[in-house]
């Protein structure tokens, strides 16, 4: 028996963001900021470069560990915090996050030694999982016609907390607090905004609207599949996070940054060999009853789907992680007599784009169906990047601004449109599927910037377009959501939820 859908419906398609009245606008705002508070602690080491180093003596090794300690443990924490979330709800994970991790910020800020920054900023990489929490939250509130353009407002006005933390931190710390230590009241005045904010959501946060069931799932510790195919198909795809996470390790080991002694490192690997093991263990136990006796044919979905929207996540987000990291140093290096502050404006404005072409390309899909919208979006990327492969010195420096420019709108757009999805797959386990779509964007960027070392900037961007030509390829097979899928009720009756 099926009983009724609860949706905090709205009467037409369109979505006026200025209407704080109606409680899903109201809860997309206060969900995005949650979103941006998340990154403006997350990227408020980069801009206060030289006033910490200064400040703690560093060496540009030591620098560039903690760059690198910085996102190590963000993959782990979106799968842990993904599970979380469809656990414990949405309201509880984020409130807890940033009051979390705004006290780690400040430890990080009252720091005295290397190896102190070293701890607390790799424990601060567990912020930048802040962003599944939201995409599970804002898909409760939003019905299919709309969650595409929800979840791009959430995901690319949040991302804007990195650039507002690279505009605003520099200025506090230098004008406002002023010497040597005016870098760690900085930090800290953001990390007592994000506490406070903390406090707001969980008291103005619902996981639901009213008369709505926050579906869970029947285990946690990893995700529920639907057939024997589909397990070993989730435990391969789990793989390339520790082999991303051994990467690192190997960055800092004797070998490349020696900031690690060999035994250290091997360690490490270890670590991350008991560590998959463990997950291998978790993912029996979750399904090892769907080994034995299958499941009921309304529960089953296609886990391909959740692998094809990870590596199209890979090929988007990914890319513009190593993307913003690489450009202001190849426009120096292209565009003689230009300065850093140039190089950096041109360089940031790749990112800059997500406030609008994020949404975007959730509205797209929306609009224009979820797969043909991705099809085109990342023929987009792929012909992007080729594009930027072929500036040199002799293009005008306008010319390849737009270049930047046009390649900056798809890479977004595709973003928004990889989570205009995933919110349709599964209910129950959209804060997991979420969590690893999410990893697969980190692990895509730490295994670009990886290439980037081997190879020239030209070469770098065909490898880019590479990826953006698998990932169309793969969508042709993605699953078009259709009609409705089916959650049980405490009660045993099941629930259709649209997703069309």
């Amino acid at each position: 028996m099926f009983s009724p859908v609860w949706i905090n419906a709205m009467s037409t398609s369109k979505l006026n963001l200025l209407d704080f009245s109606n409680k899903s606008v109201a809860t997309l705002h206060l969900t995005w900021f949650a979103f941006f508070m998340t990154f403006v602690m997350w990227f408020s080491l980069p801009p206060l470069k030289p006033l910490i180093m200064q400040s703690v003596q560093m060496t540009p090794q030591q620098w560039a560990a903690l760059l690198t300690l910085n996102v190590a443990l963000t993959i782990p924490a979106r799968i842990v915090v993904g599970s979380l979330v469809d656990k414990f709800g949405p309201r509880n994970i984020y409130s807890a996050l940033l009051i979390l991790s705004s006290i780690v910020l400040i430890a990080f800020a009252s720091a005295q030694t290397f190896e102190q920054l070293a701890l607390f900023r790799f424990m601060l990489g567990f912020v930048g999982a802040g962003f599944v929490i939201g995409i599970r939250l804002v898909s409760e509130w939003f019905p299919a016609r709309q969650v595409g353009l929800a979840e791009g407002i959430y995901g690319g006005w949040g991302n804007f907390g990195a650039a507002a933390a690279g505009f605003t931190l520099p200025f506090l710390a230098i004008h406002v607090f002023g010497g040597v230590d005016g870098w760690r009241y900085a930090m800290s005045a953001a990390g007592i905004l994000a506490a406070v904010y903390g406090v707001i959501f969980y008291v103005f946060a619902r996981n639901t609207p009213k008369g709505s069931t926050y579906f869970k799932p029947k285990k946690s510790g990893g995700l529920e599949v639907s057939s024997k195919k589909d397990f070993w198909f989730y435990v391969a795809l789990n793989v390339p996070m520790y082999l991303i996470l051994a990467v690192l390790a190997w960055k800092m080991s004797p070998a490349n940054l020696k900031l690690l002694s060999a035994t250290t490192t091997n360690i490490l690997y270890v670590v991350l060999i008991a560590l998959f093991v463990f997950q291998f263990s978790q993912i029996y136990r979750v399904n090892k009853d769907m080994l034995k006796n299958g499941v009921p044919e309304h529960d089953k979905y296609e886990f391909k789907q959740v692998a094809i929207l990870s590596w199209a996540y890979l090929a988007c987000f990914g890319s513009e992680l190593a993307v913003v990291s690489v450009l202001p140093a190849f426009f120096m290096d292209t565009f003689k007599g230009l300065s850093i502050s140039q190089a950096a404006m041109l360089g940031g404005s790749f990112a800059f784009m997500n406030l609008v072409a994020r949404p975007g390309g959730g509205w797209v899909s929306d609009k224009l169906g979820r797969r043909f919208s991705m099809s085109v979006i990342f023929g987009g990327i792929a012909i992007g990047y080729v594009l930027l492969s072929q500036i040199n010195s002799n293009w005008p420096l306008a010319l390849a601004f737009a270049a930047v420019f046009i390649c900056s709108l798809f890479v977004q757009a595709g973003c928004g449109s990889v989570f205009a999805v995933v919110p349709l797959i599964k209910r129950r386990m959209t804060g997991q599927i979420s969590g690893m779509a999410g990893a697969y964007g980190n692990v895509g960027g730490l295994a670009f910037l990886t290439i980037n070392t081997f190879v020239n900037i030209h070469t770098f961007f065909y490898v880019l377009a590479g990826a953006a030509a698998l990932a169309f390829i793969f969508i042709q097979f993605l699953k078009e959501p259709k009609g409705h899928t089916v959650e049980v009720n405490e009660d045993g009756t099941l629930q259709k939820i649209e997703v069309a």
